[in-house]
């Protein structure tokens, strides 16, 4: 029971930081966003995030946004992978490992194609702001006009 508790805040904790990084590499114009759910798949990590930056200089703003969302969340990293001008750099976040490409990088390696058979977590919901999950829904009768 008490592990079952245990892996019910690991998943939301997780999820958490899951929002917080797919809006911050959102924010920074990420393209080709995708988050894959490898709960079952994997032994290593829960969730991949895949992005693509349009340039070297992109990739680094990207990686520099997450630093700074990882450090700000108190996150713990097990390590950061970036070779300069490789077109790859990977965040692993234990739950949550983030690979950022180049264009010509991520057509290369086509990670998706390796993960093809775990299912896509929708961008909607993670992206959604917190104060817009909160707010209720409008009290308006039908047909009332608005002021």
């Amino acid at each position: 029971m008490k592990e079952t508790i245990a892996r019910k805040k690991t998943v939301m904790s997780a999820l958490k930081l899951l929002k917080l990084i797919v809006r911050a590499l959102d924010d920074k114009k990420a393209e080709d966003l995708q988050v894959l759910d490898v709960r079952d798949k994997s032994s290593i990590t829960d969730y991949l995030v895949l992005a693509t930056g349009t340039s070297e200089p992109h990739l680094r703003a990207l990686r520099v946004e997450l630093e700074k969302v990882l450090d700000g969340a108190r996150a713990p990293i097990l390590g950061v992978e970036s070779v300069q001008g490789s077109g790859w750099t990977v965040f692993d976040a234990f739950e949550i490992m983030v690979h950022l490409f180049t264009p010509e990088t991520r057509a290369k390696y086509r990670l998706e194609l390796l993960w093809q058979d775990a299912p896509h977590v929708a961008l909607d919901a993670l992206l959604a702001s917190p104060a817009a999950a909160a707010r209720p829904a409008s009290r308006r009768r039908p047909g009332a006009r608005s002021r």
